[in-house]
């Protein structure tokens, strides 16, 4: 079957790892031979002289067409209108897309439109169908719909596309819940877990995890005390702030903090406030290579999230032998069944020092921990994608 998938946030040439989770679906999904996949990741470009600003002026330069990042993708652009233009962007997507996409297909038909995420790629996806006449389907990653369905505007466009789509996809039944709250058909929304590189995280020894990320120049943690790690995005919906605040009552421990983003002076801030400026390491950008060394390190994987569906370091943490702390959110139920699996806790400071003084006081087995994650697997995944769409295909 040939299908036509729409992702705001996939890799590209300038940001590889950007959107790495979709990119592994589906370069799993090619993997199979039996879908024929188009790509489309539309890249927004502001307004000159926005523009010329970074990181707008590198994506400008990204190829309409590439491979670089392991298979075909079509990258044309919109116009964005940074913080105030959200709600329009499926229109402006649309815009751009639609007379590509018209071409390909009538050059070769497509069987069904996709959608990686609710917004703004299911609104865009769910125009696109309706011009060509096709099934659509649309995937829920959790952000989309926590974040998009408080603005009234997106909401009424999601809730529009999830009307039209033969299918809908939730990485966790606590995400399909609340898109049933949110008034989608509950009927056709089907749960699709996320899935794992089982090549690269996998179990290493803490010990010689913890040697190598000392001698690693871009990690250099010293293995001299047990290490906590907190992966993500800086941004206030992720929490560093309260893995740093539990760092406080944890002495002789470490906190390792691998991202970047907008909350970094905040949190530096916090830091220097707490006198942990020893005790707290900024790692900044962690490639997907070096993130399971990392995470096979860490005694414990704080994740104070405000909101998730199933986060796919919760699944590639556990993968490496590193228990998990993190709040009672999305699919944390879903995943942390055992306690060998880590800690459900309240998002504040005070409980997630108490799960990492219990983890600390009575580790569990590496292996133990790892083996919560044997379910997920990328080749699973796409398994399951695919013939969720030869089904909808069918009909």
């Amino acid at each position: 079957m040939r299908v036509l998938s729409i992702s705001t946030l996939f890799p590209n040439p300038v940001k590889p790892s950007f959107g790495i989770f979709v990119g592994n679906q589906m370069r799993a999904v090619v993997a199979r031979r039996d879908v024929d996949l188009t790509m489309i990741s539309p890249i927004g470009i502001p307004p000159w002289p926005l523009s010329l600003r970074e990181p707008y002026a590198s994506l400008a330069q990204i190829p309409l067409q590439s491979d670089t990042v392991g298979l075909p993708v079509h990258y044309p652009r919109f116009t964005l209108i940074p913080k105030f233009g959200g709600d329009s962007n499926p229109s402006r997507i649309v815009k751009s897309v639609l007379p590509l996409v018209r071409k390909l297909h009538a050059a070769e038909p497509f069987d069904l439109v996709d959608a990686s995420f609710f917004f703004p790629d299911g609104p865009a996806a769910a125009q696109i169908a309706d011009e060509l006449g096709l099934p659509l389907t649309i995937k829920s990653r959790g952000a989309d719909i926590h974040h998009w369905g408080s603005r009234p505007k997106a909401l009424s466009q999601m809730l529009k596309a999830a009307d039209r789509a033969s299918g809908l996809l939730a990485v966790s039944q606590a995400l399909k819940r609340d898109m049933i709250a949110f008034g989608m058909p509950e009927e056709r929304i089907f749960i699709h877990y996320t899935g794992l590189d089982r090549d690269r995280f996998k179990v290493s020894d803490r010990q010689a995890a913890r040697k190598s990320v000392a001698n690693d120049p871009a990690l250099a943690i010293p293995a001299d005390s047990p290490l906590i790690v907190t992966p993500g995005a800086l941004i206030p919906r992720k929490g560093q702030r309260f893995a740093i605040e539990a760092l406080a009552q944890l002495p002789g421990v470490r906190l390792a903090i691998a991202g970047v983003g907008e909350d970094e002076v905040a949190l530096r801030a916090l830091i220097s406030k707490l006198g942990m400026g020893e005790r707290v390491h900024l790692l900044g950008l962690v490639t997907h290579d070096r993130l399971p060394v990392l995470l096979s390190s860490a005694d414990a994987v704080v994740l104070p999230s405000a909101s998730e569906g199933l986060a796919n370091v919760w699944v590639e943490a556990l993968a490496c032998g590193a228990p998990l702390v993190i709040p009672d959110i999305g699919g944390a139920r879903e995943l942390v069944k055992h306690a060998s699996a880590g800690r459900i806790v309240a998002r504040e400071s005070g409980a997630i020092a108490e799960a990492v003084k219990n983890l600390l006081s009575a580790p569990p087995d590496q292996s133990d921990v790892a083996s919560n994650a044997d379910q997920f697997s990328w080749e699973k995944n796409a398994a399951r994608i695919v013939e969720f769409w030869q089904n909808l295909a069918r009909r």
